[in-house]
């Protein structure tokens, strides 16, 4: 007892995280800190309560922080329970949700969870050890049902804070750009947007070019013996890039005989 109040009276109200706002079952004011946004999440109800939280951080976090590094990943994961905080701290009251204090670090667990699914949406996660189901469905799932239980005040669950983890989630894998998300490539245009895949010498085209700037290729007699020169791979690859940006008339005419070389050599 401290003071007459219990300590986890005392905890709860400098570490979990109070609402801005409103008065507690003691009758004081509830003691809102800037700190707890960070705090809130090393503190637990109960045994069982840390038990699947750390179950789950440990079962996506792992593979999560080998792609993102240690410290980026404890960046994430802080900043994932750290959104989580302010989007129930700021929305849950606007719903009409009882005013109290919150813990646990499940927002940000949704977070990291977010992310393997953006990392590895096909990667089958066996559903009470027995059931395979990917990745991205699962977990898919379990956001929609954060997102249609927001209104079950009495659950006694943050359903805001976890949908305000995994939106973190999903915008920090969406946005760091040295993570090949496929699910990035959703947002642009296919017109805009075209994987670069190995020419075809025969056949190949790059952008659109009016009928003016076409020319027709020359055929060079190759037992010349300015062509007797060693070819390398860099050459052809910038010769490749000067079609792409200038067109096939910008070229030299050495850079053209080492065009239609390399195409016959491959044919």
């Amino acid at each position: 007892m401290f003071n007459g109040y219990p300590a986890a009276y005392i905890l709860n109200r400098w570490f979990a995280l109070n609402p801005i706002g409103g008065h507690d079952f003691a009758g004081n004011p509830f003691n809102f800190q800037v700190w707890q946004l960070i705090t809130y999440q090393f503190m637990h109800g109960g045994f069982g309560h840390i038990f699947f939280n750390m179950f789950a951080l440990w079962m996506f976090g792992a593979e999560v922080e080998y792609i993102l590094g240690s410290k980026k990943f404890l960046i994430f994961y802080l900043f994932s329970g750290i959104t989580a905080g302010l989007l129930h701290l700021f929305i849950s009251p606007l719903l009409g949700s009882p005013l109290a204090v919150t813990i646990g670090a499940s927002g940000a667990v949704f977070g990291v969870m977010t992310a393997f699914a953006m990392l590895f949406p096909d990667r089958y996660i066996f559903l009470y050890f027995l059931i395979p189901v990917k990745a991205k469905y699962l977990i898919g799932f379990l956001i929609v049902f954060e997102f249609l239980a927001i209104d079950s005040a009495a659950s006694n669950v943050a359903h805001l804070a976890h949908l305000g983890g995994a939106l973190f989630g999903f915008l920090f894998i969406l946005f760091d750009k040295s993570n090949p998300v496929e699910f990035r490539n959703l947002f642009k245009k296919s017109f805009y947007y075209k994987k670069r895949t190995p020419p075809d010498f025969g056949s190949y085209t790059y952008g659109s070019r009016n009928d003016d700037d076409v020319q027709e290729a020359k055929f060079y007699d190759l037992n010349k013996k300015d062509d007797e020169e060693t070819i390398t791979q860099e050459e052809i690859d910038a010769i490749l890039d000067k079609i792409s940006k200038y067109g096939y008339q910008k070229l030299t005419e050495r850079e053209k005989r080492i065009l239609f070389e390399a195409s016959k050599k491959m044919k």
